[in-house]
């Protein structure tokens, strides 16, 4: 009879264990799917506004939340036409692609080196990178802004002899601004590799750049890609560096391109709706594509060391 009632509640607690989990499972399923119901409602929102012409809300202040009316995609060949909108995303592909190039070259560098050798600021330098993703943008601005103003850029990068109002003066500061963080998640990430790939290169008789370029980069490329990913959404969605450093409409960004959608006198919001969805294109095909390796760039690592 003990043996039974011993079975009989290990039994009971076991499947009430069980009942507890599947009962913390549903919440946090429940929390999920709420959570992503709040996130998609204003996109799903953007969508619906942009379907509808100007007249069905322009009259009724409560023409934006009523139901009902016309369903079209004339507002999006507005945008794309009126707004000019291939022109703007060439002058984001001028801006984004140097850049990211240039800040995973540079932390792949920087990291490579504070993370696989050892010498007497290697820490120092690396808490210097990582505190100035600390620095507010809009706290430098000024003095950024007058840097821009007399600082030289030769001509084959500049029509005006200076930073400002120029494709490489954004992407410059895209960089400056990057090179922080991506510095620290690639040291992080290179410090899981076994320091004796650094060794047998160095009995192969290796130089450091053969070392890095050859044996460890490639090792790198999960982070890398998870990196690319963050960087080409950040970079691609910023609006603040080009609405401050520059000034020739013709020139601008995407995003900040999407404030020429407005009139004068008056702002029509599907219009700019439909412009919002179509920039909003590019970063989900570019995350989309990268969804395997930016997972496993976030996840490879996470057991080692």
């Amino acid at each position: 009879m003990t043996e039974m009632a011993g079975s009989y509640q290990q039994s009971s607690a076991a499947a009430s264990a069980r009942r507890r989990k599947q009962m913390r499972r549903a919440v946090l399923q429940a929390f999920l799917i709420t959570m992503s119901v709040i996130w998609l409602l204003p996109i799903l929102w953007a969508f619906y506004t942009s379907l509808r012409p100007y007249a069905d809300t322009a009259g009724d202040p409560r023409g934006y939340v009523s139901i009902g009316g016309a369903y079209n995609f004339q507002n999006y060949i507005d945008s794309w036409t009126k707004g000019n909108i291939p022109l703007y995303f060439l002058n984001t592909v001028i801006i984004l692609v140097p850049a990211v190039v240039l800040v995973l070259f540079f932390a792949s560098m920087m990291a490579f080196t504070v993370s696989r050798y050892s010498w007497r600021l290697n820490l120092t330098l690396l808490m210097l990178f990582t505190a100035a993703n600390l620095l507010p943008p809009q706290v430098i601005i000024t003095p950024l802004f007058r840097m821009f103003l007399i600082l030289p850029l030769p001509p084959i990068l500049s029509d005006n002899g200076l930073f400002y109002d120029q494709y490489f003066g954004i992407t410059t500061i895209h960089v400056a601004f990057q090179l922080g963080f991506c510095t620290f998640v690639l040291s992080n990430y290179m410090k899981t590799l076994p320091k004796e790939l650094n060794e047998a290169a160095v009995v192969d008789g290796a130089s450091v750049w053969r070392t890095y370029w050859s044996v460890i980069l490639p090792l790198t490329r999960p982070a890398l890609a998870a990196l690319a990913t963050l960087q080409v959404t950040w970079i691609y969605n910023d609006f603040f560096w080009a609405l401050v450093l520059m000034k020739t409409g013709a020139k601008l960004p995407i995003t900040s391109a999407l404030n020429n959608l407005k009139g004068e006198f008056f702002v029509n919001y599907n219009l700019i709706a439909a412009g919002s969805i179509l920039v909003a294109i590019p970063t989900l095909v570019v995350f989309f594509a990268l969804q395997k390796q930016f997972i496993s760039g976030l996840t490879l690592g996470s057991t080692k060391g």
